[in-house]
């Protein structure tokens, strides 16, 4: 509107007037403490200062850190010296008692047969031995191997199960082996303490292995009975072992006394130690130190397979692809 050849100013509105006279009371506050000549320069030796600042820290921080990469990676790495030390060893243990029990049945006691004689009784201890303890100890381990950790999971389950299934197999014939040559001698069966033992490791060895194909390889199974499995099933593994290496133990000692006591065959009592019990004692002592290994591998936090997905709370069928 136009009044006395002059046009009318508009008034600012309130929130405009705040803004400026908020705007002007800050210059006025910081032009004695900053000042107009020397902004740039004070803003450029702050930006220094600041940059120095942040260059040492992260300098510092970097060289933690890598120290702390060194320090894991020297850590990680005698861990797994030390696992494949334990492994190699396990190995070697494992091949030994078999060797031994072999040397000791086909040396002294006469060798193998299928028809009822003594010679069948041979049998037993080899397949116990070599199934119960030894195979079983191998398949148990086998999660562990760090080789395994990085590659899917599903080969290396089902390679557990068919070693677990293959030392169950030996464990059977081992024992047809003992029953049937009972049978042709009209001898009682299970009446030691040994024989009780080993039947009874070698049913819960059978419900182990039913158990864990039907909680963790067939398609069915939930994940809340995995979750209720898996430590229920680590934990029998290892006192199954136990009980394996129980009845290997007594077996053998029973075996002694049966067959060392210096008649008139010609054999040396058990007390006078001759070679055929120096072996037999030193396969006793293997199966110790076998299973001891074995244990001592299963125990070990470290060496334990590091999952990134929790495999026992993720469906997987059977045959189907695991990305871990």
């Amino acid at each position: 509107m136009w009044c006395c050849g002059r046009r009318r100013q508009r008034k600012p509105h309130f929130p405009q007037c705040l803004a400026l006279s908020i705007r002007k009371w800050v210059r006025q506050q910081m032009q004695p403490v900053i000042g107009p000549s020397s902004s740039s320069c004070s803003s450029t030796s702050d930006s220094f200062l600041l940059s120095h600042l942040n260059t040492a820290e992260c300098g510092s921080e970097t060289s933690a850190e890598q120290e702390k990469h060194e320090s894991t990676g020297l850590s990680r790495m005698r861990s797994i010296v030390s696992f494949y030390i334990c492994y190699v060893l396990c190995l070697g243990l494992g091949l030994a008692c078999v060797a031994c029990v072999c040397l000791w049945n086909s040396g002294w006691r006469g060798g193998f047969a299928w028809d009822g004689s003594a010679q069948q009784f041979n049998w037993h201890p080899v397949l116990m031995v070599t199934g119960l303890v030894v195979l079983y100890g191998y398949g148990a381990v086998l999660y562990r191997v760090p080789l395994t950790w990085g590659q899917n999971k599903l080969p290396w389950k089902l390679l557990h199960a068919a070693l677990m299934l293959l030392a169950f197999i030996l464990s059977v014939l081992g024992l047809c082996a003992v029953f049937d040559f009972h049978n042709a001698k009209n001898t009682p069966n299970l009446y030691s303490l040994h024989s009780w033992i080993g039947l009874a490791t070698t049913a819960l060895f059978a419900i182990q292995w039913v158990v864990g194909m039907a909680g963790f390889l067939l398609p069915w199974s939930p994940i809340s009975l995995r979750k209720l499995l898996k430590p229920i099933h680590v934990w029998m593994g290892g006192s199954i072992l136990l009980l394996s290496i129980a009845a290997c133990i007594s077996g053998i000692n029973e075996k002694l006394f049966f067959v060392l006591k210096g008649n008139a065959s010609g054999t040396q009592p058990y007390a006078k130690l001759p070679s055929e019990a120096l072996l037999a004692n030193s396969l006793g002592v293997l199966i110790v130190a076998f299973g001891l290994i074995v244990l001592k591998i299963l125990s070990n936090h470290k060496w334990q397979r590091p999952d990134s997905r929790p495999e026992d709370t993720a469906y997987a069928p059977l045959f189907q692809e695991e990305n871990e």
